[in-house]
């Protein structure tokens, strides 16, 4: 009896081991590779970010609770789609496979504006019947490789940007009219040309078909003009958190003189405009420091002047000219700086680092350099911008050691 017993529970477990496992909440997350959380519980991403990033700054400073998101999913405002077709022709768009130039399918996702997906999904369906072909890699043919769509999430206005490798677009009047019978809130619809053989998604040229060719978005009660080139953080929500939060641990007076290091379209300086005496912002991309001090005029913000410039020499030159700073804001690529920008700032010696990562391993990296040349890193906050990914954003404030 006692045996029979035995079998009876062997049998069971070998059965309930034999079970299949649960399916992804996404239906192609072995295929594409950009969620790799998206199966674990948002607190458990949370805690194992945090400890990524603690163990990577333990050398220099505590950590302090992670900043996450309340409703963490459809977070991204900016959308990107490549676009192909089938071996029958049939218009598919979806996004590359990570690492690879291979497109896997996608009707929805967890991650993506819902209203973003809706209208790609619109397009697809809509190419058919204006006889528009999608872009094949292989032999050079067809008309449109990419749709991009960027949505103010504070002010609901969306651009469409449809790349395609010649700016004639057949029956675009009809097109643009179907679409926007289809989705009347879109306000503006932009084609933009790309027919070189790159791994860019927009090529140089572009031409506003259906308003103004750009959107606004606000931040931190700043308004921002945002275009198909225009750098602006993906999520909206966490990016005012993010910004907020690197105001408030720089711990402003309204005496100093502020400078704003890889400044793009002038956001984090804008946004410390009213807290500071000065905001001096350097960028290298020509284009964005045109939009920043478009910025600026729209804000009517007067106390801050743009600079396009490399910010390792423009920070070498001020140091040599005897020039001072209070404060360094940075932000730089997820590469993170370089050694020459680093030994810039050492010279220039600001009181006062901020330093915006949207990487912790090349922020850990920097650290090392930074603090070996008279800073202590105080404080690290991580923000999750990024939910359901192994990214995150981490401001650490630096200040100077006598």
């Amino acid at each position: 009896m006692a045996d029979n017993k035995r079998i009876k529970k062997q049998t069971t477990i070998k059965k309930t081991a034999e079970q299949p496992k649960s399916k992804s909440r996404c239906p192609v997350f072995k295929k594409c590779g950009a969620c790799q959380m998206i199966d674990t519980p948002y607190e458990q991403q949370l805690r194992k970010k945090h400890a990524h990033v603690a163990e990577l700054l333990k050398p220099y400073c505590k950590v302090e609770s992670f900043i996450g998101m309340e409703k963490p999913e459809h977070y991204r405002c900016k959308v990107h789609s490549v676009f192909t077709h089938d071996r029958k022709g049939n218009p598919l768009s979806g996004i590359y496979r990570e690492g690879s130039h291979e497109v896997v399918p996608v009707d929805s996702c967890l991650l993506e504006d819902e209203k973003a997906d809706a209208i790609i999904a619109s397009i697809r369906g809509m190419l058919k019947s204006f006889k528009i072909k999608t872009y094949d890699e292989d032999n050079g043919f067809g008309l449109l490789r990419h749709v991009l769509i960027r949505i103010g999430k504070n002010t609901g206005e969306i651009m469409v940007v449809l790349v395609t490798v010649s700016p004639i677009f057949p029956s675009k009047n009809n097109f643009v009219k179907a679409l926007l019978k289809e989705h009347p809130e879109i306000t503006t619809i932009v084609i933009n040309v790309n027919d070189k053989q790159t791994s860019m998604i927009l090529g140089d040229k572009e031409k506003a078909i259906y308003g103004p060719g750009f959107i606004y978005d606000i931040c931190c009660g700043m308004k921002f003009k945002i275009s198909p080139k225009s750098f602006y953080q993906v999520n909206p929500i966490q990016q005012e958190v993010l910004y907020k939060k690197a105001i408030e641990m720089a711990d402003l007076k309204g005496d100093e003189v502020a400078l704003d290091c890889y400044s793009g379209v002038g956001t984090i300086g804008l946004i410390a405009s009213p807290h500071v005496k000065e905001v001096i912002s350097v960028e290298v991309n020509k284009d964005a420091v045109k939009d920043a001090i478009l910025n600026a005029k729209i804000n009517e913000v007067k106390n801050i002047t743009f600079y396009q410039n490399d910010a390792t020499v423009f920070m070498q030159q001020m140091a040599d000219s005897g020039d001072k700073v209070d404060l360094v804001f940075m932000d730089p690529p997820r590469a993170g700086s370089t050694p020459e920008f680093i030994g810039s700032l050492i010279t220039l010696a600001p009181k006062k680092v901020v330093y915006i990562s949207c990487s912790p391993d090349s922020l850990a990296n920097d650290l090392k350099l930074i603090t070996k040349g008279g800073y202590k890193a105080e404080k690290a906050i991580p923000v999750d911008m990024f939910p359901f990914t192994r990214g995150c954003e981490t401001v650490v404030l630096l200040t100077k050691t006598n």
